[in-house]
């Protein structure tokens, strides 16, 4: 991690430079203005600063002036809305992962960035990461609003209690980039700090495979064992006091409210801690709530294990 002082951040992640490209426009267009204008009152007040005797009749030597108030009406409006297309742009391309990216899992609390791989590997406030693929961070807080930042990929997203966001990027440079939470936290937060350390594919092959665990989705199979999940959300039709857990993650789910919902982590995750809040059409809402009872490492292993899931059997 490079300890000397930057004025600008590297960008080390696909997409950085747009934002960068970007912003500098909206400082050269924010500079052009402000000097323009600063300039016009100075010259206006020197050269008017001995009267205010100002011949304020109209004339028809002065009807041309409406081409003045046209250009300077409508010039800074098509500027802005071409800055907001060029942002909209860059804000839609930031929000949509593309497809297969790595996804890792990210709890935050007071005061240090919890993480888990996909292969069950876990860090703290360290997030290894390869170069060349997308990474996408699914992530919650376990205490306060949080804020996750890394200068040199151009991303800083909240990480909020009782919510999941996600966030990605791509990382096109091997090297150790700072991580800050930049939402003031409590007493601690200046030492909520981390790394993101980005390796070679090779490297990174090396580095997930020295700690061999269970992976996520097999730790996520066995709190659904462990909790009884099975014994209602059975795969056989006709046996279930609950919706088949079989295909559920990702589809379009009907509720008794006449709506429907997509089953994404956010919906897995109220659906276990607020079962009566979205109760699946069919079905009688007497799902007991699991709030207080299973950490939130654990809830983001079981929406791993029903993401990949494709067959469930037994209690």
């Amino acid at each position: 991690m490079n300890q000397s002082f930057q004025f600008f951040p590297e960008a080390a992640s696909r997409g950085a430079v747009e934002v960068d490209y970007l912003s500098f426009a909206l400082l050269a267009i924010c500079l052009f203005f402000t000097i323009g204008i600063f300039a016009a009152i100075l010259v206006f007040g020197f050269r008017y600063w001995h009267t205010r005797e100002v011949d304020r009749q109209f004339s028809p030597s002065r009807r041309m002036h409406w081409i003045v108030e046209l250009t300077w009406s409508l010039g800074p409006l098509a500027i802005l809305i071409a800055l907001f297309i060029w942002g909209a742009v860059v804000y839609v391309r930031i929000h949509r992962p593309p497809d297969n990216p790595l996804e890792v899992n990210v709890v935050a609390k007071q005061w240090m960035w919890k993480i888990a791989h996909p292969n069950g590997r876990r860090e703290i406030n360290s997030l290894h990461v390869p170069t060349g693929r997308p990474v996408r961070l699914t992530m919650i807080s376990e205490d306060v609003i949080h804020s996750f930042f890394v200068p040199a990929f151009r991303a800083k997203q909240d990480v909020l209690p009782g919510r999941y966001t996600t966030i990605w990027w791509e990382p096109t440079k091997p090297g150790r980039y700072r991580l800050f939470c930049a939402e003031y936290c409590g007493t601690s937060h200046s030492q909520m700090i981390g790394e993101i350390v980005v390796q070679s594919p090779e490297d990174y092959s090396q580095w997930a495979a020295a700690e061999p665990s269970q992976t996520l989705s097999e730790r996520g199979q066995r709190h659904v064992k462990q909790l009884g999940c099975l014994k209602c959300h059975r795969a056989v039709a006709g046996t279930q006091t609950g919706p088949s857990l079989t295909g559920m993650y990702g589809s379009s789910i009907p509720l008794s409210d006449g709506t429907t919902i997509i089953a994404d982590a956010d919906y897995v995750r109220q659906s276990i801690i607020e079962p009566m809040k979205k109760v699946h059409d069919g079905f009688k809402p007497t799902m007991p709530s699991y709030a207080g009872q299973i950490e939130s490492e654990a809830l983001l292993e079981i929406v791993a294990y029903l993401r990949s899931l494709e067959d469930v059997q037994g209690d």
